[in-house]
């Protein structure tokens, strides 16, 4: 019996629930994996798992036995890296989920850069708000703003995103231009963002050297992806608080008007994030330690305490 094939297809199939997902995610046949498991009950004589049509539950005796293979293929891993990090270059297929707007905005157009440093690793980029199941997705990381509601996992703060206030001529122009954060409550509307797993609506937050508003806005309609937010703010449905990465290229050609200046909008942490209990690889480390470089050298992302740059005062002017 392949004891090792065996440990590593049974915390596959406990973390992603199906023999099928398993397999998929191992790339080899399910009867395959089935058979492995079969054979590794067999050599402890114990029964690890509980099959039923629609899903596989861990025993008391399977727990117990996840627990003790994760750390066992944990140091393995570790172990095998250790012992190849000097002599060979991260290599690999790296899977990762972060949102569209950054990624279209920052990652890609830096990607030219990473890839020449390290032409042996494939990234495979998932673009989505919704918070990714890094296991259950078999992912190795993703990028995520704002704080991490799951203590679970475990996150590298790698910079701070900017945010600025806007919105469109054509909007301004029916409803007027806000002086003071409490404007908004009072004869505006804005584009609402709302979490892709959570049912609030975020409010726009305004910090000054004396005071911090939270303000709720009435709103007609709400979005949950960055780049409908945006769109629906360019189509003048509200005022919004945007990115300045996302921001930067409308209010230069004048699509976008910057509003409240005065104020600064309290900046989101980014982090990347990745499963407990795993391996942090060779390509996983050298592509978070691209990233933490590429958010603290733009000015768009790694301000933090900074009001937006200059170029929006000008033009806003």
């Amino acid at each position: 019996m392949d004891q090792l094939g065996a440990m590593r297809a049974f915390v596959r199939v406990v973390e992603t629930g199906t023999f099928t997902r398993a397999a998929d995610l191992l790339d080899m046949p399910k009867p395959t994996v089935t058979k492995l498991i079969q054979q590794l009950e067999a050599h402890l004589r114990a029964k690890l798992l509980n099959r039923t049509t629609r899903r596989v539950t861990v025993t008391m005796d399977g727990a117990a036995y996840y627990e003790r293979a994760l750390r066992l293929l944990s140091e393995l891993d570790e172990l095998d890296a250790s012992l190849t990090v000097a002599q060979a270059r991260p290599s690999g297929r790296l899977r990762v989920d972060c949102s569209s707007a950054l990624a279209i905005s920052v990652i890609i157009p830096a990607l030219h850069e990473f890839q020449a440093r390290y032409p042996d690793i494939q990234l495979d980029l998932g673009l989505s708000d919704r918070p990714a199941d890094l296991i259950g997705e078999n992912l190795d990381c993703a990028v995520r703003a704002g704080e991490i509601a799951d203590q679970s996992l475990i996150a590298r703060r790698i910079g701070e995103m900017q945010l600025i206030t806007c919105a469109s001529p054509d909007y301004l122009a029916r409803f007027g231009t806000p002086r003071h954060p409490r404007d908004i409550e009072s004869g505006h509307q804005i584009v609402a963002y709302r979490p892709a797993l959570g049912g609030r609506v975020l409010p726009m937050i305004y910090q000054n050297r004396t005071e911090t508003i939270e303000i709720a806005g009435r709103y007609t309609i709400s979005l949950n992806d960055g780049t409908g937010y945006l769109a629906a703010g360019l189509a003048g449905h509200g005022i919004m608080q945007l990115p300045t990465f996302m921001a930067r290229e409308p209010i230069a050609d004048g699509r976008l008007v910057p509003l409240l200046l005065d104020w600064c909008a309290a900046p989101k942490p980014l982090h990347i994030v990745y499963p407990p209990n795993r391996h942090l690889s060779n390509k996983l480390r050298v592509f978070v330690d691209w990233l933490a470089e590429l958010f603290a050298r733009d000015n768009l992302v790694q301000r933090p305490g900074v009001p937006p740059p200059a170029q929006y005062v000008e033009t806003a002017a």
